[in-house]
């Protein structure tokens, strides 16, 4: 959810300073695609009975590092995305030292339908403990008062900086006038 803010704000904020929401159709990015299959990825290994098998969070720590190269491959096209790319970077390291999962502060843990206190572990994420390597980076903040009801969920500092690097990212496509670049030299169109 606080991705989907992030855009919206990149959005709003690039609407408001004279962007054009049009210019977000000039944006040209290498396996499009391939984001949607992370975020359903993510989406999965939490919502189904999958987040009950133990092993099911390398596959999102998997796809957590498929999107931290993708970012990273895309630098050129997309400025503003290397945010994008520190952002999801910090939450992988946090996910690789805790066994593949995200620690989640407890009490905000018990802000939601409980399964993770009761349980412990629930897909990707895991109820923090006094064994947590790196708590500082784990999903430990929220918003307070009236924003709480509609972002209530736990995120962590990785969350944060993602967010920002969407919001500057549609922010910037959105202010573009431009015409669309080339893609890098790195990709060949004919093979030597």
């Amino acid at each position: 959810m606080l991705l989907l803010a992030g855009l919206v704000i990149g959005v709003a904020a690039g609407l408001v300073t004279g962007g054009k929401l049009g210019n977000l159709s000039l944006l040209r990015f290498r396996w499009p695609y391939f984001v949607l299959l992370v975020l359903i990825v993510k989406e999965v290994v939490l919502l189904t009975p999958l987040n009950r098998i133990d092993g099911s969070q390398f596959v999102y720590a998997a796809s957590l590092a498929a999107l931290v190269g993708w970012t990273i491959w895309n630098f050129d096209l997309l400025p503003g995305v290397w945010l994008v790319s520190v952002g999801s970077a910090l939450n992988l390291l946090v996910v690789l030292v805790n066994g593949g999962r995200m620690p989640v502060s407890a009490e905000l843990a018990a802000r939601g339908s409980h399964v993770l206190v009761d349980r412990g572990f629930i897909g990707q994420y895991v109820l923090m403990g006094p064994h947590s390597n790196l708590g500082w980076l784990a999903d430990w903040l929220a918003f307070p008062g009236p924003l709480s009801t509609v972002l209530p969920e736990a995120y962590s500092p990785g969350d944060f900086v993602s967010a920002l690097g969407i919001a500057v990212v549609t922010f910037l496509a959105t202010r573009r006038s431009e015409t669309i670049r080339e893609t890098s030299g790195r990709i060949v169109s004919d093979p030597p």
